[in-house]
């Protein structure tokens, strides 16, 4: 069924019930704009009521064949050749216009889907739509006709929404109303006789159907007449004889055509519905209220309104005729109101002086004639009618009654019950006619003689008391403010009860009590369980109606009473009769009697002596009624009669009872008479009359209820002046109403439980309750309801029994009606209520009275849960509804409870009761407790569709708020389950919904069993049941989605649950594109959707791409073939689809766009498992380009969030600036994540790039080329960067409110007021963090001694919510810019223009965080994203070596404003560290530092860059920093010392490596300042002490060490110590606070002492072992810290040398490696760092005495000979060296493979070739510089320095190690001849390199080193060459000249005896150690004897020749070298030549 989807029709979308509806007030979304839009092409067919879709055509049908059709609101559809045929086909058989049924056809499949029976068979899917289309069309033809109704009632209300539409668009409809009133008569009449169709005349079923559609439509027709006269035609003569005698001719529309086919009970109802209606036209039209008025009827040949139907003699004849030719009882109504119209024109004809011609033919038989004209004295028409119409055979009150209680119209319960087709039941228009004939009635004849006053009375008290509030508000106004002052006959029923008061009660309090405008109580049978919240209209109705009750009743002027006549006569006689001329007037006529002595009535007022009454019954008998003119309160009466009755009771329960004595004792002597109840003869039964108390108690309640101050009066009325007289004891306290009330209540739970076999007093215990329940609202007395209730135990028993109650209660179930338990119910929601809305003034001025309402609140939830909850689902119910609304009621109470006292709060009110219901419901749950809740939702939908299926209407709407009161709950109960401690557990709620349970058992007789959450889902479908259910069902499943997502262990998914996921996700994303659904169910779908893609994977798929699996290639034609029409839509598909239109959401709807774009963020979060759906989207890139579009989009500025007045929308009370609140913080949420998007999707390429942003930048993904141009443009960037970081928050306002509450609130926190639910379901705007509604009802009790304050304060809340809704999003709007910043770093990075640009935003950007003055808990989450996005502004604009002056200065004010951030004290960073506040943000703070730091260092370099005040800038920062780093190393250092933290690790990495940075002597030269600070803070030392005891090698959690490869702390502390060694001054500080002991003494220190030490550990393969780096790093640091010291550091030397003998083992372990031996990079890193610490010591012990620095330099030297040899072996055989290479990690390994398919090496100093082995290059470099650090020391330990400049005295002959001679053996140590070959080596490889570019790279940058360059390994080669020379030279000089006797192995001996002197013996020890491996190495010595004395005799010459030659070689290319360096050095090769020649050549 293809359409054109450019456009969308409303024709097609928008259906006649949805208009109706609509236009009934649920405009839901609905725009005035859109609500025009809709009827404005429906005007024809709205005129057209006899055929509203036309009949077939030949136009219309070629139309429908070219295959194109366009619509009358200019949408085109297209139409596809399938579709024609059942296009036809319905045409056919409904006989309607070919294009209607096109539209009529895509209509219904738009909104009601493919019927599921439809088969895809074509000879039978046209007939099988028709018989599924049927209905729906019915249904639209009603709806036509009712989309004028409320079209009627807006036109004439001012105030209704849509007044100005039907104001517009009634006259384009209807221009002329009398003609269309017409029309309507005219269809109505041929609708009554026309035939059953030829279509359906054969098939009974059909012609059925049709019968019964064609009286709806004469009802809806009549419906439609009704409110065409009630307002918009004139009740014209001719019009008015149509009407009454199509009336009349029809029977009120009894007699049908299709009568025979109309006897099913729907049927029946719909033709007595027509009699009804037309009963109301038929009275309505006479316009009662207008003939009544003064002049209101004319009698006139040219009378001024001819409009009227008075002003046609002809018209009146017709209806006169009409009304008189039926004597039906059903007429009665009709003939009554007629004849108040005839009595009306009577009376003004009589008063004509003449009557005109045209009218004396109507009223010749109708007024009797005189001679000379008509007679006022005969009895007229109308006074024969009168009496016919009023006479009890009439039926007219019993008519009247049984429309008002039977009637749908009249009786919404019966209108729900029965299914009626009335559109609006109880309509106050129905009501107004039949109280317009009401008065008509009392004006016709006085109600004194109106035979059937009891029927009067009872039709009275039906039409003002006995239906729904807002039905009867308005008469009962009405009769109060203007029929009550009308004049006497109107308020005569009230006078006339009035005066039989108290003789007879029950009239006046029952009239009263209906005229408060209250409606019905609970205890009729015809009220309803509607819960529609009262609208401000209806409050102020209700509250002047009850006030005028109150007035009244509270002074009635006078008192009747029944006399004995002989109380007349005798001495002691107390009346008297007064003689006629006394007691006699016009005003009073009859005999009258006066008082001779006081009296106290009953009520306690004193009735005069003198007194006079009136007679009011005949004179003559022993009885006679007086009503005595005696002013008296009629609520003291009450009061009475109450106390009357509760001593006839204490007296019938005997002495023995429970009661308190109220009315025992004696009379004082002095007091009057008193007459008891009895006495003046107070029509009662003999225990007194129960219902008469009922009465009484139902009119108290109704005017005590929700009128707080009327109550009070009530009651102080009550308990003002002289006792009762009922009260015999003075010297107590009268019983107020409250005791009472309590006594009646006792009395009657206690009767009922007592007399077994009788029913209880249901309706006496239900008004006693309900009375308590409307007194808990009064202040004052409330209190006493209270201690009455914990008082006794009969209402919610103890800890030990029920109570009476349970078992009075337990008697209703035999019954099946509820009527007590649904008022305990209503009396428990009642007392929660007033105990929550008074909790702050109860706890702050009497705290042990909330001890007794918590206590009887506990009992009171007790009792429900265990009496009502667990067990209400198994009782029996005459009504089903019961059962929903007892349901119900408990819900909404546990609801209330966690509403108003969450148990997730710490301090909140009643936290005792909330976690009871909480451990009920929830963690200490049982199948009982949790399966009403969830077998109500399970079974919601089959129960509903049996309801509908048996019409019971009423029980249907029960259970629809049933739905909402369960479902709230538990959403409420699963939200508050994540945030409870218990969140990571299933509950058993959980696992209740999680599970199949029993479905529909109990009503349909099946075993079926249901899954809860499939319930759920087909919620969120049923339009059935109202707008709320299918929200709150979204709502559930979101909560339930996300409670399992948390739960540990859950295997329980979603869509584990759903019977066909697909078609749930197809209604879901449905509901999400429909325009017109409800903009709550959209936004709540959105949401489930979201949090669905995010936590449930298969459900996500089923989102994103609309099915389980993608179809396979193979497959694709078939699906083509099968379905090629039915194309999947998925929700992705539909949210890119929406944001085509972003920019009219942007407008219109900014909250269901951000909805949509939350979803698409995190479907792009989970972008890797959705990327085959995502490709095509991101390579087409328009979604993209639209993001880029909003990302741009100006926001406009911030909204104020202080409130100044309030408005109200949809239907709540809104601060003024919430619509701006709002709108802005949805918008800002668009933006975020439409910037989040772009940045997922770019990260996502970058991904995709394997990371390397070099190759990702030369592909620039379609998100980044969209928002490119944007991020470039200066001018919008330098707009959005300050909207990002822009902040509404307002600190002041949370610290204000808070002072507020301490002072006038104290025992109110605004912890108590937070919203419950989740961030992602709140609304912004004033009520998005604290609870409004709560608020109100907290502070409400303090309104009336101080509402300004109240209202202060709520406005204070209005702006905290407001202003924390800005903060919220801006703050996300800065994050998702700062991530968005973060992923276009490697195409904007290394841009000048964008370097430039972005430092002068960071510039800007950090002034204002600097400038930052606010603090707060909010504050600390703004600074941190602040601070993180002016960081990624800094990763973007990145370094540079080419700043120019522009941007140096904007670098210094960075650098100024970073310095004021760091001692910003309202976000003081170090409170940060100590985490002081909830959001840290001191690490982007730190990695700003840092980037200050190095690039301060940069320019510092560089000359002239920097002028004086950027010195002092820099400078500044570096202190203010330092101190702040100093402080945080130290509290972190004592943090790690207590705990392994993944965060205090990553605190201390930033914070060592700024301190780095920072104290660097480049930028930093005097570390003063910094050194104090540390002595000060004790840094260093802490810092030692955390080495000393913490895991350095990680080991004690192995899974930690193998995902972070690195363990924590070691390596940051290592790094501090390595920053201080650097530093001479530092170093000094590092060695005096104990470095070495921390060294020596660790958690590795002992497996280097056993040389355990290894480069790799098999817990962590792969990497090399922690212990092993740190190893190295510890060398590193003791060698830093000699160099740093020299030759000033002899003690540290001493110290160092002990720790060198505790090594010794894992340090000859290093220094041992040969040849043979593997090489790994760590094991080099080892030996360097072991060579450069003897280095260090070597140079600066040079000159030492020191023995123990002698053994170990002689221990080393030993070692690093044999080492050096092996060194010269590698560096001359490059292939051997790198078959010896073992990789160590995957990175190592993939560079060394890759440098195995390159060829071999020949000679060493290819290896340094760029061409061919880059690893094996750099691996060479590392052992050449190795070589030289090797040899450096070895020159300082000789004294070579003194061999060249010193005399040979002073030479250290001992260190002449090195044997003069050619040959290099491996086994043994260097010799001259390795020397020589490690020279010739290094001298190759310069020769080979001075001549390239010294920047040429050798091997290419890693990930951990920089490119290997020609200058560096210049550098390393002539250090190398130089060092070889320079050792060769003075080695040889030394051997020369040694004396002949100085025999070789005697030096050796004496070595190793020095060596071991004091020490013989001791294997164990260190030194031991040393001189084992020096005795092992004696007899190699021994053996190069003899080759030394050789040399000596005849080869000096030749090594010397060789060492010249070398020198001589060597000069040219250093020289060159030197060029290469970029530095001019000492050129050692002339001086050394010189040396040769000098010292060691000898003469041939």
């Amino acid at each position: 069924m293809a359409a054109d989807t450019s456009k969308r029709s409303n024709l097609v979308d928008v259906t006649y019930q949805a208009l109706h509806q609509s236009l009934s007030g649920h405009l839901e979304g609905t725009t005035l704009e859109q609500l025009a839009d809709i009827i404005k092409p429906r005007v024809d067919q709205l005129r057209n009521l006899a055929e509203p879709f036309g009949r077939p055509s030949d136009a219309s049908k070629k139309r429908v064949d070219s295959g194109s059709v366009t619509l009358p609101d200019g949408v085109v559809l297209r139409v596809e050749d399938a579709d024609k045929e059942v296009v036809f086909t319905i045409s056919r058989k409904l006989d309607i216009d070919q294009v209607q049924a096109l539209i009529l056809l895509r209509s219904f499949l738009y909104n009601e889907g493919l019927p599921e029976g439809v088969g895809t068979d074509a000879s039978t899917m046209a007939d099988e739509l028709v018989e599924a289309i049927t209905p729906f069309y019915y249904s639209e033809r009603l709806h036509i006709l009712r989309t004028l109704i409320p079209l009627f009632r807006a036109e004439q209300n001012a105030s209704d929404p849509v007044h100005e539409i039907a104001s517009e668009y009634l006259l384009k409809i209807i221009p002329d109303g009398s003609a269309f009133a017409d029309t309507i008569i005219a269809e109505y009449l041929s609708k009554t006789r026309v035939d059953i169709p030829e279509r359906a005349r054969g098939d009974t079923r059909r012609a059925a159907t049709w019968a019964k559609q064609n009286a709806k439509e004469q009802l809806v027709m009549l419906e439609v007449l009704f409110w065409t006269m009630w307002s918009y035609a004139a009740c014209s003569g001719p019009l008015m004889a149509k009407i009454y005698e199509t009336a009349y001719d029809t029977h009120l529309g009894s007699q049908q055509q299709n009568s025979t086919f109309l006897l099913d009970e729907e049927s029946v109802q719909i033709l007595q519905d027509c009699a009804a209606i037309w009963i109301l036209i038929t009275v309505e039209v006479l316009e009662l209220e207008r003939a009544a008025g003064p002049g209101g009827v004319e009698v006139s040949a040219d009378p001024a309104d001819k409009d009227i139907y008075w002003a046609s003699p002809d018209s009146l004849r017709r209806i006169h005729h009409a009304v008189i030719s039926q004597g039906n009882s059903n007429f009665a109504c009709t003939y009554i109101a007629w004849t108040f119209v005839l009595s009306r024109i009577s009376r003004t004809a009589l008063e004509l002086k003449e009557i005109p011609n045209s009218y004396k033919g109507f009223f010749d038989s109708l007024i009797p004639q005189e001679s000379g004209g008509y007679s006022k004295d005969g009895i007229r028409a109308f006074e024969l009618m009168a009496k016919i119409g009023l006479s009890p055979h009439a039926g007219l009150f019993r008519l009247m009654l049984t429309l008002l209680t039977t009637s749908p119209l009249f009786v919404t319960s019966v209108a729900w019950r029965t299914g009626s087709s009335i559109t609006d039941p109880n309509a106050v228009a129905y009501r107004s006619v039949l109280k317009g004939l009401l008065v008509a009635i009392v004006e016709l004849v006085p109600v004194e003689l109106i035979p059937d006053f009891d029927g009067l009375l009872e039709v009275w008290v039906a039409l003002f008391g006995r239906s729904e509030p807002q039905a009867v508000a308005g008469i009962c106004r009405q009769f109060w403010e203007a029929d009550w002052n009308e004049g006497i006959a109107r308020r005569a029923i009230v006078d006339v009860a009035r005066s039989r008061f108290p003789v007879q009660v029950k009239p006046l309090i029952r009239l009263l009590r209906a005229l408060t405008a209250t409606g019905f109580l609970e205890t009729d049978p015809l009220s309803t369980a509607d819960h529609v919240q009262p609208t401000t209209e209806l409050v102020e109705e209700r509250q002047l109606c009850t006030r005028a009750v109150f007035d009244f009743f509270d002074e009635l002027s006078t008192y009747t009473q029944v006399i004995h006549t002989s109380q007349c006569i005798g001495a002691h006689a107390l009346y008297e009769k007064l003689p006629d001329r006394y007691g006699s007037s016009s005003a009073t006529p009859g005999p009258s009697y006066m008082s001779l002595r006081p009296i106290r009535l009953p009520g306690g007022s004193v009735l005069p002596a003198k007194s006079v009454g009136q007679l009011l019954s005949s004179d003559g008998g022993d009885l006679i009624v007086v009503a005595w003119q005696h002013k008296h309160s009629g609520w003291k009466l009450l009061l009475e009669l109450l106390t009357d009755y509760v001593n006839r009771r204490r007296m019938q329960s005997g002495a023995g009872g429970s009661y308190r004595e109220v009315s025992f004792g004696t009379r004082g002597a002095n007091q009057p008479l008193a007459l008891k109840l009895e006495d003046v003869r107070v029509e009662m039964d003999g225990s007194g009359d129960e219902n008469l108390i009922i009465d009484a108690l139902d009119l108290i309640r109704s005017v005590v209820q929700d009128n707080q101050e009327l109550a009070q009066q009530l009651l102080v009325s009550l308990e003002s002046g002289d006792p009762v007289v009922s009260h015999t004891m003075p010297e107590i306290q009268p019983p107020d109403l409250v005791q009472l009330t309590t006594a009646i209540l006792e009395e009657a739970l206690t009767r009922s439980v007592g007399q077994h076999h009788a029913a209880p007093r249901t309706n006496l215990i239900t008004s006693a309750m309900s009375v308590l329940t409307a007194l808990l609202a009064v202040p004052n007395y409330s209190n006493r309801v209270w201690l009455y209730i914990r008082s006794t135990s009969s209402l919610f028993g103890s800890d030990r029994n029920a109570g009476i109650a349970s078992s009075v209660l337990a008697a209703e179930r035999l019954t099946g009606h509820y009527t007590m338990t649904l008022a305990l119910l209503h009396l428990v929601e009642a007392l929660f209520a007033e105990a929550s809305a008074t909790v702050l003034l109860v706890m702050q001025q009497t705290p042990k009275l909330q001890q007794v309402k918590e206590e009887v609140l506990m009992r009171a939830a007790r009792f429900v849960h265990s009496e009502i909850w667990v067990e209400h689902m198994g009782w029996k119910y005459a009504q089903l509804g019961d059962r929903f609304e007892i349901g119900r009621r408990v819900s909404a109470f546990y609801m209330e409870v966690f509403k108003h006292s969450s148990p997730a709060l710490k301090e909140a009110p009643f936290a005792k009761l909330s976690h009871a219901i909480a451990d009920a419901l929830l963690f200490k749950a049982t199948t009982s407790t949790v399966n009403p809740l969830v077998a109500s939702l399970v079974t919601g939908s089959s129960v509903m569709n049996m309801l509908y299926a048996s019409r019971r209407y009423g029980d249907a709407r029960r259970l629809v708020y049933l739905l909402e009161s369960h479902l709230a709950l538990t959403r409420t109960l699963l939200t508050y389950k994540q945030r409870s401690p218990g969140a990571s557990k299933l509950c058993l709620l959980e696992q209740a919904l999680c599970s199949r349970v029993g479905g529909g058992a109990s009503f349909e007789g099946g075993s079926s069993r249901a899954d809860p959450v499939d319930a759920l889902a087909a919620y969120v479908k049923e339009r059935s049941m109202g707008d709320v259910v299918p929200v709150t069902a979204m709502q559930v499943l979101f909560a339930l989605c996300s409670s399992l997502s948390s739960s540990e262990g859950s295997a329980s998914t979603i869509i584990g649950h759903l019977s066909d996921p697909e078609a749930t996700v197809s209604t879901m994303v449905r509901i999400v594109q429909h325009p017109y659904d409800d903009a709550l169910l959209r936004n709540a779908v959105w949401n489930f959707i979201t949090l669905a893609v995010d936590k449930e994977p298969a459900l996500a798929r089923l989102f994103v791409t609309g099915r389980f699996r993608l179809p396979s290639v193979k497959g694709k034609e078939k699906a083509e073939d099968s379905g090629g029409s039915s194309k999947t839509v998925s929700a992705l598909s539909v949210a890119c689809e929406m944001l085509e239109q972003w920019k009219e959401l942007w407008e219109l709807n900014p909250k269901l766009l951000a909805s949509l774009l939350r979803f698409l963020d995190v479907v792009w979060q989970h972008g890797h498992e959705h990327k085959s759906s995502l490709d095509p989207i991101r390579e087409d890139g328009k979604l993209f380009d639209r993001l880029a579009g909003i990302v741009a989009e100006e926001l406009g500025p911030t909204p104020d969030c202080v409130t100044e007045g309030y408005i109200v929308t949809d239907g709540i009370l809104h601060s003024d600036h919430h619509e701006a609140v709002s709108t802005y913080c949805y918008r800002s949420a668009i933006k975020s994540h439409a910037a989040h998007i772009l940045a997922a999707d770019i990260r996502m390429h970058l991904q995709a790039q394997d990371g390397t942003s070099s190759e990702a930048s030369k592909k620039k993904p379609r998100s980044y080329t969209a928002i490119e141009a944007t991020l470039r443009s200066e001018e919008q960037v330098s707009e959005l960067i300050p909207e990002a970081t822009a902040s509404a928050y307002r600190p002041e306002l949370h610290d204000d409110f808070t002072e507020l509450l301490k002072r006038h609130y104290p025992t109110l926190s605004l912890e108590q007021l937070q919203a419950q639910e989740p961030i992602v379901e709140r609304e912004y705007g004033d009520d998005f963090a604290f609870s409004m509604s709560l608020a109100r009802l907290r502070l409400n009790p303090y309104t009336s001694d101080d509402e300004v304050q109240v209202e202060e304060a709520i406005r204070d809340l209005h702006a905290i919510n407001m202003n924390l809704s800005l903060a919220h999003v801006q703050t996300t709007l800065a994050e998702s810019w700062q991530y968005l910043l973060l992923q276009v770093v490697p195409y904007l990075r290394g841009d000048a223009a964008i370097r430039s640009q972005f430092l002068s935003m960071a510039d800007s950007l950090s002034a204002d965080i600097a400038a930052e003055q606010r603090s707060g808990e909010m504050m600390s989450n703004i600074h941190c994203s602040r601070l993180s996005l002016l960081l990624s502004l800094l990763e973007i604009a990145w370094f540079s070596t080419t700043d120019k002056k522009v941007e140096v200065d904007r670098f210094i004010a960075l650098v100024r404003n970073t310095r004021d951030i760091t001692i910003n004290t309202a976000q003081s960073p170090s409170k940060s560290i100590l985490a002081h506040v909830p959001v840290p943000f001191h690490r982007p703070l730190l990695q700003i530092l840092y980037f200050c730091a190095r690039h301060s260092r940069s320019l510092a370099r560089r000359p002239k860059v920097l002028a004086a005040e950027h010195r002092l800038a820099i400078a500044a920062l570096l202190d203010a920093t330092l101190v702040f780093v100093v402080d945080g190393l130290r509290v972190t250092f004592d943090r790690a010392r207590l705990q392994l933290d993944l965060d205090i690790d990553q605190d201390m990495e930033l914070l060592v490596a700024v301190f780095e940075q920072c104290t660097r002597p480049d930028l930093n030269p005097s570390p003063t300042l910094w050194l104090t600070r540390c002595q000060e803070t004790d840094v260093v030392r802490a810092s030692l002490q955390l080495f000393s005891r913490m895991d350095i090698a990680g080991l004690s959690d192995i899974s930690l060490l193998r995902a972070r490869k690195q363990p924590l702390y070691t390596p940051h502390v290592l790094t501090f110590h390595m920053a201080l060694a650097s530093i001479p001054p530092a170093a000094e500080r590092l060695a005096s606070e104990g470095l070495l002991v921390a060294y020596i003494e660790n958690a590795i220190s002992a497996a280097i002492r056993d040389s355990k030490i290894d480069v790799a550990i098999p817990e962590l393969p792969g990497e090399e072992s922690p212990a092993h780096h740190a190893y190295c790093a510890m060398l590193a640091i003791i060698a830093g810290v000699s160099t740093a010291l020299g030759r000033h550091g002899q003690f540290f030397e001493s110290e160092v040398c002990g720790l060198l003998q505790v090594y010794s083992e894992q340090i000859h372990r290093a220094l041992s490696w040969t040849i043979d031996d593997p090489l790994s990079l760590p094991l080099l890193e080892e030996i360097e760092q072991v060579v450069n610490l003897f280095g260090a010591i070597a140079q600066g012990t040079a000159l030492s005495t020191n023995e123990a620095v002698k053994r170990v330099m002689q221990f080393f030297t030993s070692d690093a000979l044999l080492l050096l040899q092996q060194l010269n072996y590698a560096l001359t055989h490059p292939n051997h060296l790198a078959s010896l290479f073992e990789p160590i990690t995957a990175e190592e390994r993939a560079q060394f493979e890759a440098d195995r398919g390159s060829s071999s090496v020949k000679t060493p100093s290819e290896a340094i070739d760029p061409m061919r082995r880059p690893f094996l290059a750099r691996l060479v470099h590392r052992l050449y510089r190795l070589s030289g650090t090797l040899l450096s020391a070895l020159i300082d330990i000789s004294g070579a320095e003194t061999v060249l400049l010193g005399e040979p005295e002073d030479w250290q002959i001992s260190q002449a190690l090195i044997v003069p001679h050619s040959k290099v053996v491996l086994g043994e140590p260097a010799s001259l001849g390795t020397l020589l070959e490690l020279g010739n080596c290094s001298l190759d490889i310069l020769r080979l390199l001075v001549d390239r570019p010294p920047t040429q790279a050798l091997t290419p940058a890693t990930s951990t080193e920089k490119a290997l360059d020609v200058r560096d390994t210049v550098a390393v080669a002539r250090r190398n060459l130089e060092a070889s020379l320079l050792y060769a030279v003075t080695q040889l000089a030394m051997w020369l000249s040694k004396p002949e006797f100085d025999a070789p192995a005697g030096e050796t001996d004496v070595d190793a005896d020095m060596l071991v002197e004091g020490q013989p013996g001791d294997a164990g020890s260190a030194n031991g150690a040393l001189a084992a491996s020096l005795k092992e190495r004696r007899a190699a010595r021994k053996a190069s004897m003899t080759l030394a004395e050789r040399l000596r005799r005849g080869m000096t010459g030749e090594m010397a020749a060789d060492l010249q030659g070398l020198l001589g070689k060597a000069r040219p290319v250093i020289a060159k070298s030197a060029t290469v360096l970029g530095e001019k050095d000492v050129d050692l090769t002339q001086a050394l030549s010189y040396f040769v020649q000098e010292r060691i050549s000898m003469p041939a």
